[in-house]
C-alpha cells in the first residue's frame, strides 16, 4: 500500500535529477535493487545540472586572479561571478562579504579565528560539532537544550542579560537541526541577540538545501553552509556576512592571494599589506570548480522554486512520519514536539534493536542508505535519548552486538532528488524489519554492524 494518497501524488512535482539516481547495489539476500540514498543530511547527491555545468567548464580550468592568459581570465570571471551568485542566493546586504571556504566547519573556524579580543560566545548544546567546538579561544557559554522555540529565545535572552554588556558577543545557532530536522526561530533569536548588543551567526548547513535563506530578512550577521549538502560536490563552503570583523583580523591563512603587497624591511624582516576584501581569508589557489559548483546549485534551486521544493519535501516528511507512527516500536526524536516545522531530516530509535544493526539491515537487505550514530551532535542525541549529556561516546556505531541497546539513533534524510518510491521502500522496510526481523545474521566488525557473509539466511 502506498504511503502517498492519490491526491497527494497529483501535487508532487518530479524530483530533481541527481547523480547516482540509477545506481544498482547488491542485496545480501540475492539480486540487485536501485540504491535509495536517504542520507542527504550527511551529503546530498550532486544535482545532474551541477555536474553538467562543471563538466562544461572543466576544459577551460585555469588559476584565478594571477594569470594574463585567456583561461585564467575566464576562470577569474567565473569565480567572481560565482561569488555574486551566492550573495544573491543568500540575500546579502551591499556591504556583506562572501568568503569561500572548504565547508561549514571551516567557515565557523574562520569566524572563530577573527573574533575580537574578549568576545563572549553563546551556543546551544544542541548544535552540530561544527558549531559547538570552534570557539576554543573565546569565553563560551553553553546553553541547555530548549524544548520549545519560545524557550530557545527565553534561554538566550536570560544568558545575554547576564553578560558583560561592554564587550563583543556572538551567538551561534543552527537553522535546522541535523538530528531532528526541526526549524529554529532564527529571526527571533537574531532580534534577541541584537537587543543585547550581540551578533549572531547562522549555521545553515541543513537549512539552505531545503529553505530559502535570506541574511537581510533574517537579520543575521553571518551565514555558513557547505556545498556538499547543497547538491554540489565535496570540498567547498561559504561564510557570508558582515565585513568588519573579517577585515580587521589577521588572515585565517597567511599566503599568496591574501596579501596585497609584501616587501623586505631594512632590518631583514617583511612588511605585509593584507587585502581588505574576501581575498584576505582565501589564501592559496582556491577551489574554483567547488566554488562554481556551489553557484550552479544556487541557480538550480532558485530556478526550480523553493515554494515548489518545500511543498514536495513536506509531502515526503508527512509520509515518513505517518509511516513510522504506525509502528509502535519506533520512537521519533524531537525537541519541539510533533507539530514543529521541520526539513527532511528524521531520527528515531527502534525498541529491541541496536541502531547500527537496524541501519545495516536496511542497507544489506533493502538497498537503503541511512545513517546511525550520534550524528556529530553528541550532547543533543544523548539528551533526546534521555541519557546524561556528559556521557562519553563515539561517533558511529558502538561495540555492541546486534539486538543490544546502544546510545545511538537512526537518521533518515532526503530532499529535492528523492523519489517517492524510496520513501515507500523505506517505510515498508521499517515495518518488515520490526514485524519479521532481519533475514540475515550480522556481526560487529571494526565498530560497525555488518552482514556475516559466512552465515546463512536466518
Amino acid at each position: 500500500m502506498s504511503v502517498f494518497t492519490a491526491a497527494a501524488d497529483q501535487s508532487l512535482c518530479a524530483p530533481l535529477s541527481v547523480l547516482g539516481e540509477d545506481v544498482r547495489v547488491p542485496l545480501v539476500t540475492g539480486g540487485e535493487v536501485t540504491y535509495a540514498a536517504l542520507d542527504y543530511a550527511a551529503s546530498a547527491p550532486a544535482l545532474q545540472r551541477v555536474w553538467d555545468d562543471v563538466a562544461a567548464y572543466a576544459p577551460y580550468y585555469g588559476s584565478v586572479h594571477r594569470g594574463a592568459g585567456y583561461l585564467s581570465q575566464l576562470s577569474t570571471d567565473l569565480f567572481e561571478n560565482s561569488r555574486a551568485t551566492v550573495a544573491e542566493f543568500l540575500g546579502c546586504r551591499p556591504d556583506d562579504q562572501v568568503v569561500f571556504t572548504r565547508s561549514t566547519t571551516d567557515s565557523l573556524n574562520l569566524l572563530a579565528a577573527v573574533l575580537p579580543a574578549g568576545c563572549q560566545v553563546f551556543v546551544y548544546e544542541t548544535e552540530h560539532h561544527a558549531s559547538l567546538l570552534p570557539w576554543r579561544d573565546a569565553q563560551v557559554t553553553y546553553l541547555n537544550a530548549p524544548r520549545t522555540p519560545a524557550q530557545a529565545v527565553e534561554t538566550l535572552e536570560r544568558a545575554l542579560a547576564d553578560r558583560d554588556p561592554h564587550g563583543p558577543a556572538l551567538v551561534c545557532v543552527t537553522g535546522a537541526s541535523n538530528v531532528t530536522g526541526e526549524l529554529w526561530p532564527v529571526k527571533e533569536l537574531a532580534a534577541a541577540a541584537h537587543a543585547h548588543g550581540a551578533r549572531i551567526v547562522l549555521d545553515a548547513a541543513q537549512l539552505a538545501p531545503h529553505h530559502p535563506v535570506d541574511i537581510a530578512a533574517l537579520d543575521v550577521d553571518w551565514v555558513a553552509f557547505s556545498g556538499h549538502k547543497l547538491y554540489a560536490p565535496f570540498g567547498s563552503g561559504v561564510l557570508a556576512g558582515r565585513a568588519d570583523w573579517l577585515r580587521e583580523a589577521e588572515p585565517y591563512l597567511a599566503g599568496g592571494g591574501a596579501s596585497r603587497t609584501v616587501a623586505r624591511r631594512a632590518d631583514g624582516g617583511v612588511d605585509v599589506e593584507w587585502h581588505s576584501t574576501a581575498a584576505r581569508h582565501e589564501a592559496g589557489s582556491p577551489n574554483v570548480i567547488g566554488v562554481y559548483s556551489i553557484a550552479s546549485a544556487c541557480k538550480a534551486l532558485t530556478e526550480a522554486g523553493f515554494d515548489t521544493l518545500v511543498a514536495r519535501e513536506q509531502r515526503l516528511v508527512a509520509a515518513v512520519r505517518a509511516g513510522l507512527a504506525e509502528v509502535p516500536q519506533v520512537k521519533v526524536l524531537s525537541l519541539f514536539g510533533d507539530d514543529a516545522p521541520r526539513v527532511g531530516v528524521i531520527s528515531f530509535v527502534v525498541e529491541g534493536w541496536n541502531s547500527s544493526h537496524f541501519a545495516a539491515a536496511l542497507s544489506a537487505e533493502y538497498g537503503i542508505g541511512v545513517r546511525d550514530g550520534l550524528f556529530c551532535a553528541h550532547p543533543l542525541v544523548r539528551t533526546l535519548l534521555g541519557s546524561d549529556p556528559q556521557q562519553v561516546g563515539e561517533c558511529g556505531a558502538p561495540e555492541a552486538a546486534p539486538g543490544e541497546r546502544s546510545l545511538n539513533a537512526i537518521r533518515v534524510s532526503f530532499g529535492a532528488g528523492t523519489p517517492e518510491e524510496h520513501i515507500e521502500r523505506f517505510v515498508r522496510a521499517v515495518r518488515e524489519l520490526v514485524s519479521e526481523g532481519a533475514q540475515w545474521k550480522y556481526r560487529t566488525e571494526g565498530g560497525r554492524c555488518v552482514p556475516d557473509r559466512g552465515a546463512a539466511q536466518v
